[in-house]
């Protein structure tokens, strides 16, 4: 598991590459609730370079999704892979995430920050 950050504007970009899993999945958390705690309030996360996500996994990305609307941000996803889109589908994460196929897609969710 690899977690790149990098600030565009006011967006934190995630990528997130590898496999998310029980094993990784607290460190995966701690990366990306230090970011939170450091301010940052809109994120976008590529998961095109996502291979696994596990329960623990999706845990992760629902927690950081509440803490970024307590803030006022935003958290909005791209590039699925079609295996991880259909565990997104399975748990019902799309209805309750923003879901884009691609990071254009992904910034007009942002446009607030304009």
């Amino acid at each position: 598991m690899n977690i790149t950050f990098e600030k565009s504007a006011e967006i934190l970009l995630v990528s997130l590459e590898g496999r998310i899993s029980s094993v990784n999945a607290g460190q995966a958390e701690a990366d990306l609730m230090a970011q939170v705690a450091r301010g940052e309030s809109d994120m976008l996360l590529d998961m095109s370079r996502l291979d696994y996500i596990s329960s623990a996994g999706l845990r992760v990305i629902l927690l950081l999704a509440k803490k970024l609307k307590q803030s006022g941000g935003v958290l909005v996803l791209h590039g699925m892979q079609p295996q991880i889109r259909e565990v997104f589908d399975i748990s019902g994460f799309l209805s309750i995430l923003t879901v884009t196929d691609t990071r254009e897609q992904a910034l007009v969710h942002f446009s607030h920050l304009g």
